[in-house]
């Protein structure tokens, strides 16, 4: 088999990320756009000793779980990977997804629970589920500014201001932002070196000082547009970040932001109303959307929301779940797991705004919560004072480091009945992992947005002293590959 081959090929399962295997020619072939139960006409596009990649020319018979895409960009943006996969199939295939990393990553057969999908009766419940986006924005072929997304593993825009996925009014704000730039003239950033590409949750927890790439001169001003919405207050951010010192005119962009659904909204919280607007400084050529300086043009810099009856304030670099309905759903399966009677002690680690950490407080003796970004334990801070939460601590750090400082400072104080992982994609620290089995706590609760890591993380747990008692995965992102997981760890003995 050769490069630029066309073949008829029967797909049999699907990728982590998303393509379609078959088999053909004693390898295996992974196709693009394609789902299990499809046969299509491929082109070869890579091929390697015993796996190729290829393309769907064609679609010759399809599978019964295909279905239309919503968005008419889905196939070349890539952001949503399963939207041509009717929703069932997409809850099948994480259920399998994390069942197929425990077994051969961890070495663990476990039993995996049904994934947890979005219900709320309408029949596609997934649209607008996401309370933040992240807009690229960079010039097209004839110099003028483009909105968009990145196309797959490149920095060139795919240009669209309405995403399926996004809250409600996401379009009018950049829409606004583009009339703007061209009407004051206000150039979008051109990059030295356009080869890598930005996620959109990009920064995610980023530490306070990033790794820096200079490996050019870029032009142009204007570089992303970050939105954050409050569910249940309609309270809108706008983040607008330059690769310069200032903006020409950035007032009136604001004041064009803050009024955008003043005269049409009236309290009506799908529409929403724009409450804070930021500039974030990012000269820096690199991969994540903020830099570490921010300028406020209008209110008071964050906005607010709730999660059951715990209401949160959300500054623009905190961590924040994206789905607000299946976060509820996803802190009940931890809250759940972690089965608290009201005297433990409780480590949230990786704990972001507090979320996890003033559910588990009202279940707990004392929760201390770690986290790198301080302006994300400023904001748990706050959080547990206006919620009149007074048995949660936070400390600012690296989650390694401070709770192994506090437990060799004072090991009673700071004993662990039960810890809580919630850590970014990369998994936990390998020193963390090894002071949670110093401490022996009798439960661990681990959070996860990536199933390798998780089952990788829990390998080493379970080598210790502890042992699986339930997985259970929650679609945080539907249309994606992406799935979040609970598993809990008891101690054996």
């Amino acid at each position: 088999m050769n490069k630029n081959d066309e073949i008829t090929i029967k797909i049999e399962d699907l990728t982590d990320t998303g393509e379609g295997i078959g088999h053909a020619e004693g390898l295996a072939v992974f196709v693009k756009d394609a789902v299990p139960g499809d046969t299509v006409k491929a082109g070869i596009t890579k091929v390697k000793k015993t796996y190729c990649f290829a393309r769907t020319i064609e679609i010759t018979e399809a599978s019964a779980d295909r279905t239309e895409p919503v968005c008419p960009i889905a196939r070349p943006c890539g952001g949503c990977q399963l939207q041509q996969l009717n929703y069932e199939a997409q809850l099948r295939f994480k259920t399998g997804k994390v069942q197929s990393c425990f077994k051969r990553i961890a070495g663990i057969d476990v039993t995996v629970s049904d994934t947890l999908g979005m219900t709320d009766g309408s029949p596609a419940p997934w649209l607008s589920y996401r309370n933040k986006a992240s807009f690229p924005v960079r010039s097209d072929k004839d110099g003028k500014a483009a909105i968009g997304f990145f196309a797959g593993r490149t920095h060139s825009v795919i240009p669209t201001t309405s995403c399926a996925i996004e809250f409600a009014g996401h379009e009018r704000i950049l829409k606004t932002v583009l009339d703007f730039m061209e009407e004051k003239h206000v150039s979008a950033y051109e990059e030295a070196d356009a080869g890598r590409g930005e996620s959109r949750d990009a920064g995610r927890r980023k530490p306070p000082k990033k790794e820096k790439k200079n490996s050019g001169n870029p032009n142009g001003i204007i570089r992303h547009i970050m939105m954050r919405k409050g569910f249940s207050t309609g309270e809108i951010m706008v983040v607008v970040v330059i690769a310069s010192d200032g903006l020409k005119d950035a007032g009136e962009l604001a004041e064009r932001l803050v009024n955008l659904f003043s005269s049409d909204s009236q309290g009506d919280l799908k529409k929403g109303k724009v409450t804070s607007v930021l500039l974030n400084i990012n000269k820096e050529d690199t991969n994540v959307i903020f830099g570490d300086r921010f300028i406020n043009l209008y209110g008071p810099g964050y906005i607010t929301d709730t999660i059951g009856d715990v209401r949160f304030k959300i500054s623009a670099p905190a961590f924040f779940q994206v789905n607000p309905l299946q976060t509820e759903v996803l802190y009940g399966t931890a809250l759940e797991a972690a089965g608290l009677t009201g005297t433990e002690t409780v480590w949230d680690l990786y704990c972001g705004t507090g979320t996890i950490s003033l559910f588990l407080a009202k279940k707990a003796g004392r929760v201390y919560g770690v986290e790198i970004v301080p302006e994300a334990v400023e904001n748990a801070k706050e959080n547990a004072s206006a919620n009149g939460i007074n048995n949660a601590e936070f400390f600012v750090g690296a989650a390694e480091d401070v709770v192994g400082d506090c437990y060799e400072k004072d090991k009673e104080k700071y004993k662990a009945d039960v810890v809580v992982l919630d850590p970014p994609r990369k998994g936990a620290d390998a020193k963390l992992i090894e002071t949670v089995l110093n401490m022996e706590p009798e439960r661990i609760v681990y959070v996860s947005c990536d199933p390798a890591t998780l089952a990788r993380d829990v390998k080493l747990f379970c080598e210790g002293k502890y042992e699986v008692k339930s997985v259970q995965p929650v679609d945080m992102f539907p249309m994606t590959t992406g799935v979040e997981t609970v598993a809990l760890l008891k101690r054996k003995g």
